[in-house]
């Protein structure tokens, strides 16, 4: 643990750095940076505490949470982030019925702050979050650790084993670690996991229901961008774009009404993505400028938060970003409860089970570079009997996964119940 700590001191100062120059860029996270030192107004209740590090994890939660807050109206619940976007979607998601802090920093003095003001009666951490100082100070002060929907990747799996003692020290101190797989399960034993404490419950990302209301709101938009093929380009990162844009001109040479809804992943890329559109040539409008989508418009620029799964409601087929480089992909569930086809590059190794349990279905194709994403694409806007087959393999394989929210909340119930741990500090 000494090393450890030692590293992430040494490597605070960049990490201050970084938080300076964010809160320069951004008004409301300006006055807040300081809650990643621990710093913030004290919660009184003993709150239940859900972390979520970004969008993914706080949508995967967001099940969990409403669940939580139906049957504990009375218990403050808190749920921190890391980033900035995942913020923005537990105020779009919750408002003010949660509290929304940004997790300290991995440091003893900035973890002891933050136990010392919260003080909840359970840490719910979602997916891969495993950190050493934190959970020590969990376990000393005698607050129950649940991992909920987590998972582990064979090459993050490699890089915990690096540090072999100090990852099978931190993996005892959660009281259940309920995991999407069976392979998460069993890759988490190898590094330290207690057999005894780990449980298969599925994935809550599979837990979508999408509304009446989604679906009506994507009808009219539709409508609004008129009678026109629709093609998804979701959460892409730097290097994606290029092809894309290079894909969708091709693409328009056999379709040309053929719009794209373009929507990088990190809001900080938005006005660059949009550059880069024009200077190909593309006539670009920005949803955030609430203009029109005429019919000389080619790239519709999704620079707003939350309306992704507007977006794919409103599509023919979706491209799944972050995985035509290698960043290992985002989760294609949202599309393909939606009913609509997903294509994704090589490098999904985050959703690895997810992958390959959409191409099993037939709910989408993996594809190798630009000329095979065009190939896809063709097909989904081109073939409806394709498209339309494509769509029910999605919808029914999403509801066939379904269970994990009631399982999870199954092994969680018995840590809500008890008291709440005493307030007394270590």
């Amino acid at each position: 643990m000494r090393g450890y700590t030692l590293i992430a001191r040494l490597l605070l100062p960049l990490a201050l750095l970084r938080l300076w120059w964010r809160s320069r860029h951004d008004a409301e996270y300006a006055p807040r940076w300081v809650e990643r030192l621990g710093y913030g107004e004290p919660i009184a209740g003993a709150p239940i505490w859900v972390h979520a590090v970004s969008v993914g994890e706080t949508r995967a939660a967001a099940p969990l949470i409403r669940a939580l807050l139906d049957e504990h109206p009375d218990t403050p619940l808190l749920v921190t982030t890391t980033t900035l976007t995942g913020a923005a979607q537990v105020t779009m998601l919750f408002g003010d019925s949660v509290i929304h802090r940004f997790a300290p920093f991995d440091l003893p003095r900035a973890v002891t702050r933050f136990l010392d003001r919260v003080r909840p009666r359970v840490a719910i951490i979602l997916e891969t979050e495993i950190w050493p100082q934190l959970f020590a100070a969990l376990e000393r002060r005698h607050i129950p650790v649940f991992l909920a929907n987590a998972r582990l990747s064979e090459r993050s799996r490699g890089r915990y084993r690096r540090i072999p003692r100090l990852i099978a020290r931190t993996l005892a101190i959660p009281a259940v670690i309920a995991t999407q797989s069976a392979a998460d399960a069993a890759r988490l034993r190898t590094l330290g996991a207690p057999a005894a404490r780990l449980h298969v419950t599925g994935n809550m990302k599979f837990e979508l229901s999408p509304t009446a209301g989604l679906r009506e709101a994507a009808q009219a938009l539709r409508l609004a961008w008129g009678d026109r093929p629709v093609w998804v380009a979701a959460s892409t990162h730097q290097g994606e774009e290029e092809t894309v844009l290079s894909a969708h001109r091709v693409l328009r040479e056999g379709f040309p009404r053929l719009l794209l809804v373009l929507v990088p992943r990190h809001p900080e890329r938005f006005e660059s993505v949009g550059r880069l559109a024009r200077a190909e040539g593309m006539a670009v409008v920005t949803r955030s400028a609430g203009l029109a989508v005429s019919e000389a418009t080619e790239v519709l620029l999704g620079d707003t938060m939350g309306e992704l799964m507007l977006f794919f409601a409103a599509s023919d087929c979706a491209f799944i970003g972050g995985s035509l480089v290698d960043t290992g992909g985002h989760n294609p569930l949202e599309a393909l409860a939606l009913g609509v086809p997903v294509v994704f590059g090589p490098h999904m190794f985050n959703f690895d089970e997810i992958a390959q349990l959409t191409l099993q279905a037939g709910a989408g194709v993996q594809v190798a570079d630009e000329d095979g994403l065009i190939a896809a694409a063709r097909i989904y806007l081109g073939d409806a009997r394709a498209r339309q087959a494509a769509s029910l393999a999605g919808e029914s394989l999403v509801r066939a996964h379904q269970g994990a929210l009631g399982r999870t909340r199954a092994l969680l119930t018995p840590f809500l119940t008890n008291p709440a741990p005493s307030s007394a500090s270590p």
